[in-house]
């Protein structure tokens, strides 16, 4: 039976609410998403849609660079920059000082992955749900340096197997943990602070790729326990595309050199001689898209009023709402491991491509994309799956998109004509 509405349901007026009772007004965020009155649009995961008040901040200040030149208008506008990296801080845990702005959560990964310098002798540990940019920054650092590149144990939902990693960190081998919160090809979701636990307790270093959580989740680096923690602007936190930003704890910025020091984060003192910047904005580069990063902080406020909390409610039970009436249509397979807890649900129509299935959903205004496992090769490669078809919810979609979604999927499968 398909717990959702039909596709031609009229949406309330008044918040909709979680099976705890969390309340986000879709209403009102819809009201201020143009794009979802235009189709029914499911790629959270890959880019959301923006706010309209992401698009102003972004637009006005362009207007200003149009006006008065580019570094003029950074010049006026310095303490709204700098706002941001407050923003950042404040959504994760973290202190200002802590924050570096990247324009995309793959530069910031392979930055501080280059900071860490990581050579023969030490391990890198990473979890099977990598993504693919990160994978081969990692594949090619073992290739290059002789580094011993082990994947993660995991359990039988592909989670990592925490007690197993102990072990493994137990030989004493210097170790690098890097870990995905949550993968581009599945709705999992990594047991984040109990990695933290074991890898603080043996002296690891700690990276958290949540590039899939940051504005979906609660995050809390403090809780978490990781070292570095990275994150994309364009997902769940819906800002511009080309922006991310990256946690790094103080101590380890302390001690941590950027491997290609920049005017930005440094200043260059004699023939020989530099000095770096205090915080992490020492692995920074001098130029970047200053309108795209004050539509970041715009988003990040907006996400921040909102409430995390909140969000993750709605977002999680919406997931768990979709998967459900997915898993109940013939033909359809849910790909997600059990007990996926996330908005992020992934499916295969049997005897149908993703991308194939991807146009033929498009060509019902619902939008989704395809994973293949050239994206995921730790994951779907391992697990047999050529390609998934995902879709990721946001709080700007209704009751008739999640059933648009389910019954434009039941047609497909079915081989039901529109």
């Amino acid at each position: 039976m398909n717990p959702l509405p039909t596709a031609d349901a009229v949406t309330a007026s008044a918040p909709a609410h979680t099976a705890d009772g969390s309340s986000i007004d879709v209403v009102a965020e819809r009201e201020r998403t143009t794009g979802s009155t235009l189709a029914s649009h499911f790629n959270a995961a890959g880019a959301a849609l923006p706010s309209r008040g992401v698009v102003a901040t972004v637009v006005e200040h362009l207007r200003l660079e149009e006006a008065k030149g580019g570094y003029e208008a950074a010049a006026e506008r310095r303490g709204d920059v700098d706002a941001v990296y407050a923003s950042a801080a404040g959504l994760v845990g973290a202190s200002t000082n802590e924050i570096a702005l990247f324009d995309s959560a793959s530069t910031g990964l392979r930055v501080m992955l280059d900071a860490l310098r990581p050579s023969r002798g030490q391990r890198i540990v990473a979890s099977s749900s990598t993504y693919v940019s990160h994978a081969l920054h990692l594949m090619s650092l073992a290739r290059e340096q002789g580094i011993d590149l082990v994947i993660a144990p995991y359990d039988d939902r592909r989670r990592v197997d925490v007690a197993a990693l102990e072990t493994l960190l137990s030989d004493g081998v210097p170790s690098i943990v890097t870990v995905a919160h949550v993968p581009t090809s599945s709705g999992l979701v990594e047991p984040a602070a109990q990695i933290g636990e074991v890898v603080q307790r043996y002296g690891g270093t700690y990276i958290l790729d949540a590039t899939q959580s940051v504005g979906h989740l609660s995050v809390d680096v403090g809780e978490i326990g990781c070292d570095v923690m990275v994150t994309t602007g364009r997902k769940f936190l819906r800002a511009p595309r080309g922006t991310g930003f990256a946690y790094v704890s103080e101590a380890l910025c302390q001690r941590l050199l950027p491997a290609a020091p920049d005017v930005r984060g440094a200043r260059w003192t004699s023939s020989t001689a530099w000095d770096l910047d205090a915080s992490a904005r020492r692995y920074e580069t001098w130029e970047g898209a200053v309108a795209a990063r004050l539509g970041l902080g715009t988003a990040l406020d907006e996400a921040a009023e909102r409430g995390i909390p909140e969000t993750q409610a709605w977002l999680v039970d919406a997931g768990t709402r979709l998967r459900a009436a997915l898993a109940d249509l013939d033909g359809v397979t849910v790909a997600d491991p059990e007990g996926a807890r996330s908005a992020i649900v992934t499916f295969v129509i049997e005897g149908l491509a993703s991308a194939d299935a991807v146009v033929e959903l498009a060509r019902r205004g619902v939008r989704v994309v395809s994973v293949p496992a050239t994206h995921g090769q730790w994951d779907l490669g391992d697990r047999g799956v050529p390609s998934v078809v995902r879709a990721s919810p946001h709080i700007y979609n209704d009751a008739a998109d999640l059933a648009a979604l389910v019954d434009g999927v039941e047609a497909i499968a079915t081989g039901r004509s529109r």
